[in-house]
């Protein structure tokens, strides 16, 4: 029933290694063509307001189409080098990778606060607390997905130790999977039960079923957040997790966590890194920080739609809305009530 994917999207850690296609560098001339177009908005107080149209990146911008196509086509991740960070405050550097950023797709939403940019970073919320996601601590991540097409990270500070990107290739996890572990592989494009987000309160539905593996018009796309599927189980009216679920999952993050799958590396501040979340899964190892506030690690994170996306199968529809390839899909919507003012 299932078969081996094949294509540029299915690596081991040594192909990336090996290579550097995955890796793009601004040169001099792009560089003073983001500056030239920065220098036209004064204080850029008011960065929501860029727009491709009133930000002209000629040059540039064809290096991000190509990453645009490069990760939908080939890897699934692009990482882009050369940004001179400490010519910028970070007010500056907003603007610019907001710009950036709308020249592979169109940002969309990451909470119900409609946060079109979020900052990466410890916030130093005790355990439990509502506000708390695993991006605003300095804990390990499990491997997961956002959702959007594209994610990206600009980084504004690294950690004084540890934070180091691990990213993996889903349809390489599917192959493992189904060359040793062949019985789960229908667990997985089955659906699981997931739990609204904290920060998505615009939802009106507790929780909603969705598969990590599936296959829709030619097209592999993979979908894992392993804290919203076990945080489901302890909604009333959801089932418990079978035993085979709960050795998929675990196969799953076995094979993910293996050091022959996986590319780990670490931002420089001024690297911009664009990974596909459906043919890859990312991570992130746990951080010592800096004392001073000013060189804790930060990173700035904006989901993208992007144009060329793939179709993906119905059972996307509750995380993404529109399905259809090059749709502008997912994010979050707004708060269902706001406040009194």
């Amino acid at each position: 029933m299932y078969s081996k994917i094949n294509g540029p999207h299915v690596w081991y850690a040594d192909d990336l290694q090996k290579s550097n296609e995955w890796q793009f560098q601004l040169n001099q001339e792009e560089l003073r063509e983001i500056d030239n177009a920065l220098s036209c908005h004064g204080d850029v107080k008011n960065w929501s307001e860029i727009t491709p149209q009133n930000f002209p990146l000629p040059q540039t911008s064809q290096k991000l189409l190509d990453i645009q196509k490069y990760i939908e086509n080939d890897s699934g991740l692009a990482l882009l080098k050369g940004f001179p960070r400490k010519n910028y405050n970070t007010q500056q550097l907003k603007a610019i990778f907001w710009a950036m950023a709308q020249y592979v797709g169109t940002p969309i939403s990451q909470s119900a606060d409609d946060e079109k940019i979020f900052s990466v970073r410890d916030a130093g919320f005790p355990t439990g607390h509502p506000k708390s996601r695993g991006p605003n601590t300095k804990n390990k991540l499990s491997f997961h997905t956002d959702r959007c097409d594209v994610i990206s990270f600009f980084c504004v500070e690294k950690a004084k130790s540890g934070g180091e990107n691990l990213i993996v290739s889903s349809p390489a996890i599917h192959n493992e999977i189904l060359e040793k572990h062949s019985h789960l592989l229908p667990i997985l494009y089955d659906t699981f039960y997931n739990k609204r987000h904290n920060v998505d309160a615009g939802n009106s539905k507790p929780f909603c079923q969705l598969p990590i593996f599936s296959q829709h018009d030619g097209h592999f796309a993979a979908n894992i957040m392993r804290v919203l599927i076990f945080r489901a189980c302890e909604i009333p009216e959801v089932p418990d997790l079978s035993p085979l679920q709960k050795e998929a999952l675990e196969i799953l993050e076995k094979i993910a966590h293996d050091p022959r799958m996986y590319i780990r590396f670490t931002q420089e501040p001024g690297d911009i890194l664009f990974v596909n979340n459906f043919i890859t899964f990312h991570s992130r190892t746990e951080f010592e920080d800096h004392e001073a506030l000013e060189k804790k690690r930060h990173l700035l994170r904006i989901w993208l739609a992007v144009p060329n996306s793939r179709a993906l199968s119905p059972l996307f529809t509750p995380n993404y809305g529109n399905t259809n390839a090059g749709a502008v899909r997912g994010g979050m919507k707004p708060h269902l009530y706001r406040p009194q003012t």
